[in-house]
């Protein structure tokens, strides 16, 4: 039954720019009058440009001085706290870049480690390799007995 029906023609679109007979503009074929979207062979111009006139980029004063940023985005850094090491970490185990990392506690794009304190008591000791500290961080690990490296 379905293969009995007979299919459907495609209409095809208006033929553009073929006289004034085609229903489209005659000469013009809706482009416009006059201008750079008028021509054949038109292509977008390039992003920032302005028409000629002197873009907003090459405008607007430059700032001087050396910028960090590229740096800090390029090296990410990451502060872990005291408490999240003693959730993951035993008794004896040595913390640095690599063990925190199979520990999921740091993405693998992070090379800078610093550790921050808290108000936790900590009772553990352990060996750290690699990581910085605040300075409340370093007392307290100091009192409990760990190994700074």
């Amino acid at each position: 039954m379905l293969n009995e029906l007979s299919k459907l023609g495609k209409t095809k679109g208006k033929r553009v720019g073929r006289g004034y007979g085609s229903g489209k503009g005659g000469h013009t074929i809706g482009r416009g009058q006059k201008g750079h979207k008028s021509r054949s062979g038109y292509s977008n111009p390039r992003p920032g440009f302005e028409g000629g006139s002197m873009p907003l980029s090459r405008r607007i004063p430059k700032l001087k001085g050396f910028s960090r940023e590229y740096y800090k985005i390029k090296y990410p850094s990451f502060a872990i706290s005291i408490s999240m090491i003693l959730t993951k970490f035993k008794s004896g185990d040595t913390v640095s870049r690599n063990t925190l990392l199979e520990k999921g506690l740091i993405k693998k794009n992070v090379f800078k480690v610093k550790v921050i304190g808290g108000s936790e008591v900590i009772t553990q000791k352990f060996v750290f390799e690699g990581v910085k500290f605040s300075s409340s961080a370093k007392a307290l690990l100091e009192k409990a007995g760990c190994t700074i490296k």
